[in-house]
C-alpha cells in the first residue's frame, strides 16, 4: 500500500509546476548553505545532493574508484547489509538514487513528509557509513566489469572513450570514468575508502529541496545528514587544455554503421555570449528537425538517422561537440556536409526568421522544464553547481530573448571553426583517412 501511495505523490508531483518558482537561500546553523522551493501542496519532499569533483578526483592508478565506491553506497550501510538496505528503504517508500560522474557525485532522495526523519537517518548511514562488504564489492566489481566488456562492441561507447583521450590526453577527462577492465579489477577496498574521504566532503557540498520542507526543517536535516562527513575532499584536478587538430582519426571497428564525434572549442557558461552562443547552437545542430544539420545531412540526403550539436560545459573544459552515425560508404559525406554547414554558417550567419524562431522555442520550452519538485530540486542543484543566482529562472528567458541578430552572426564569425573541428571516426569508413592537421 504504501509503494502505491508513492507512486501516486510523485505522480502529482510531476504535474505542471506553478508560473513562478520562488527559490530561497538558506544557511544552515552547521554552516551548509542550500537553497529551498517551498511547495506544502503535496506531503513529498524532493532533496538533490551533488559533490563537486566526480570520478575525476580519482587517481590516475586508480580510475573508477569513484564510481565503485558510489555503485556501492546503497549496497549496505551502518547495521543493515544489501538486503537489509533495501527492505529498509522499500519500507519507508523512499527513492534513492546515486550517480558519479565526471565532476561530480550526484545524491537523489524523495520521500514521504511522514518518513522524512526515517528515510533521512537511512540516508544518511548510506552517505557516513557505508559497509563496503567484500560480498558486495565483488558483486558491484563484477555488474562494472560486465559494463566495461559490453562497451568495448559498442561502436558509440568507443568513440566517445578515443574522442576523450585524443582531446584531453593525461587529463582525468581523458579516460572513462567507469575506469577500464584492468584498473577496476585491481581496485582495493582501501581504494574504495579513499574515493569515499575524497568525493563527499563538506566542502563540495551543493544542496537543493523542494516540497513540503521549511527553511528551519531543512537546516536540521542538511546538518544530521552532512555534518559528520569529512571537512574537505581531493583536491580537483587542473583546468584541462583541449588538443582539437581538426581533421580525422579512424578507429578501425568492424561494423557496417560507422559512428563519428566532432568537437571544436566551446564557450564559458559566463562569458558574455554565451547565449548567444547557445542560440547558434540550436539552430546548427541543437534543434531536432528544425536544426541545419539535420535539413542538410538528413532530410535533403538521407546521410544519417540523425545528427546533433551541443555546448558542453564541463568544469574544467568547454566544448562544442556533436555525433552523427551513417552507413560506412556515406560517413565521409556526411562528414564533409556538417563541415560545410559549420563554415556556412560561419561566413553567413543566421537569418532574422531563424533567431526569431529559435528565441520562440526556446522561451516556451524552458516553463515545461519545471514540471514537479524532483525536477524542480535538480534543476536547483545544478544551478548552483554553475555558478548561477537564485534569481536565474525568472531572468532566463529575458536573456534568451535579448540575443540581438548582430551579435549572434558575430559570435558565428569568431566562435565558430570548422578548420579545428575534429572528428574521431569508429567504423570502417570509405574514402576517409586518418589524418589531423
Amino acid at each position: 500500500m504504501i509503494r502505491l501511495v508513492l507512486a501516486l505523490l510523485l505522480l502529482v508531483a510531476a504535474l505542471p509546476a506553478r508560473a513562478g518558482i520562488d527559490v530561497a537561500e538558506i544557511t544552515t546553523p552547521g554552516g551548509f548553505r542550500a537553497w529551498l522551493v517551498e511547495d506544502h501542496t503535496i506531503p513529498f519532499v524532493a532533496l538533490e545532493l551533488r559533490f563537486r569533483g566526480g570520478t575525476s578526483l580519482d587517481p590516475e592508478g586508480a580510475r573508477g574508484a569513484t564510481n565503485l565506491m558510489v555503485a556501492l553506497l546503497e549496497e549496505g550501510a551502518g547495521a543493515r547489509d544489501a538486503h537489509g538496505f533495501a527492505e529498509a528503504t522499500e519500507a519507508l517508500a523512499a527513492r534513492f538514487d546515486y550517480r558519479a560522474g565526471d565532476d561530480a557525485v550526484s545524491v537523489s532522495a524523495r520521500v514521504l513528509s511522514e518518513n522524512r526523519d526515517a528515510a533521512v537517518d537511512l540516508l544518511r548511514d548510506s552517505l557516513i557509513a557505508p559497509r563496503l562488504d567484500a560480498d558486495a564489492i565483488e558483486r558491484v566489481r563484477a555488474q562494472v566489469l560486465a559494463g566495461l566488456r559490453a562497451a568495448e562492441t559498442d561502436p558509440r561507447a568507443i568513440a566517445s572513450r578515443e574522442a576523450a583521450r585524443l582531446i584531453h590526453g593525461d587529463h582525468p577527462y581523458g579516460s572513462p570514468g567507469e575506469g577500464t577492465p584492468e584498473s577496476v579489477a585491481a581496485l582495493t577496498r582501501a581504494d574504495i575508502l579513499a574515493a569515499h574521504r575524497g568525493a563527499l566532503a563538506r566542502d563540495r557540498a551543493y544542496i537543493s529541496a523542494a516540497g513540503d520542507i521549511t527553511a528551519e526543517e531543512l537546516g536540521r536535516l542538511v546538518d544530521h545528514l552532512l555534518g559528520d562527513l569529512p571537512a574537505t575532499g581531493t583536491p580537483l584536478p587542473p583546468r584541462a587544455e583541449p588538443n582539437l587538430p581538426g581533421g580525422v582519426k579512424v578507429v578501425d571497428f568492424a561494423t557496417p554503421q560507422s559512428v563519428a564525434i566532432f568537437a571544436q572549442a566551446g564557450i564559458d557558461r559566463h562569458h558574455a555570449d554565451f547565449f548567444a552562443a547557445f542560440i547558434l547552437n540550436h539552430i546548427l545542430g541543437g534543434g531536432g528537425f528544425e536544426s541545419r544539420l539535420m535539413t542538410e545531412v538528413r532530410e535533403k540526403r538521407g546521410l544519417t538517422y540523425g545528427v546533433y550539436s551541443y555546448i558542453a560545459n564541463k568544469d574544467a573544459a568547454d566544448l562544442w561537440t556533436g555525433s552523427v552515425a551513417s552507413a560506412n560508404d556515406r560517413i565521409a559525406e556526411a562528414i564533409a556536409v556538417i563541415r560545410d554547414e559549420w563554415g556556412r554558417l560561419r561566413e553567413e550567419g543566421v537569418t532574422a526568421e531563424e533567431l526569431e524562431n529559435a528565441r520562440t522555442y526556446l522561451t516556451g520550452a524552458y516553463p515545461l522544464r519545471f514540471d514537479g519538485n524532483g525536477t524542480i530540486a535538480a534543476i536547483t542543484v545544478e544551478m548552483q553547481l554553475d555558478g548561477l543566482p537564485t534569481d536565474y529562472i525568472a531572468r532566463r528567458n529575458d536573456m534568451v530573448n535579448a540575443v540581438t541578430l548582430d551579435q549572434i552572426n558575430r559570435v558565428a564569425r569568431e566562435r565558430l571553426d570548422p578548420e579545428r573541428l575534429t572528428f574521431v571516426v569508429v567504423g570502417r569508413p570509405e574514402g576517409l583517412e586518418d589524418r589531423r592537421d
